[in-house]
């Protein structure tokens, strides 16, 4: 029986031209219930991902841009021409398996108090990604998690908040965020709460896009009856400098916008700095290594 709701797939493409194909491939060979609008934003490729597209997907709507507009801006390019029911957000570094998408909107269907949902995403080797259910990152769900408290008490409901790991994977839960990777949404809710927040170049959108669905009365649900697979930092790996910075930024402008207002300026400087230090730390990686001495 065929779902009542239309759904477009929202896909961001850059130099990931094999991933691409495979992902557009398990989006039309998995989905048979579902009436499909599929979308795919090229943020100025420098392979063959844009022929290949004109070649073996000619039903795709392709945005070819001319540069790099990062995640959220080429995605709101799409989402405002999007006339579907129902919106998805899909990573290319994805595989869509046994219908998910078929599964995804009928639970959407079956559930009008709904406006977001994730599926169940899972690793290569089939273990739970775990960031496809998590909660808010506040103050204190992010010390348990940046200390790795959360990973030394993962059944504990006040230090494993973060990834939700004391909730079990196989039933579904209502939650504060689901992975952008995967990310269903009702066009009703955007037309409600407005795009993505374009402050964020990559990271921290998919969340801040929960938050303001939950402050006006959506669930959240993380649905684990569908499934995908999910080739985690493939998709975004190629530009590894930018990405790093854009993680850590995107922390900063999460924590200003949601929660700085409630924290002391001690406590926002205390924050602050924690982010600044872990940056550093991870742009080490990207310094060039001292020559060795002649031996």
């Amino acid at each position: 029986m065929e779902n009542k709701s239309s759904l477009a797939v929202v896909i961001i493409s850059f130099n990931v031209r094999k991933l691409l194909k495979e992902c557009l491939e398990s989006v039309y060979r998995e989905t048979k219930r579902t009436r499909l609008d599929v979308w795919v934003i090229d943020n100025h490729s420098r392979d063959d991902s844009v022929q290949m597209l004109k070649e073996s997907f000619p039903q795709v709507h392709l945005i070819e841009n001319e540069e790099n507009l990062g995640f959220t801006r080429a995605n709101n390019q799409a989402i405002a021409k999007c006339q579907s029911d129902l919106i998805l957000l899909l990573n290319p570094d994805t595989l869509i398996q046994d219908g998910a998408l078929d599964k995804m909107v009928q639970f959407m269907e079956e559930h009008p108090d709904v406006g977001v949902s994730g599926c169940r995403v899972l690793n290569e080797d089939g273990s739970l990604q775990l960031a496809c259910r998590r909660s808010v990152p506040s103050p204190a769900v992010a010390f348990y998690r940046l200390s790795g408290l959360s990973r030394l008490f993962p059944n504990s409901k006040a230090m494993a908040r973060y990834n939700l790991t004391y909730l079990d994977p196989d039933k579904p839960h209502e939650v504060d965020a689901v992975s952008g990777a995967f990310l269903l949404i009702r066009k009703q809710v955007v037309d409600q709460i407005g795009m993505l927040d374009e402050d964020f170049w990559i990271f921290g959108e998919d969340i801040d896009w929960c938050i303001r669905a939950k402050k006006t009365g959506w669930k959240v649900m993380y649905y684990p009856d569908a499934r995908i697979v999910h080739y985690k930092g493939i998709g975004c790996g190629t530009n590894s400098r930018k990405t790093s910075y854009e993680f850590y930024r995107a922390m900063y402008l999460f924590h200003k916008k949601h929660f700085a207002g409630d924290c002391s300026p001690i406590t926002n400087g205390l924050i602050y700095t924690g982010i600044f230090a872990k940056a550093l730390l991870s742009w080490r990686r990207f310094l060039p290594s001292k020559a060795r001495p002649d031996s």
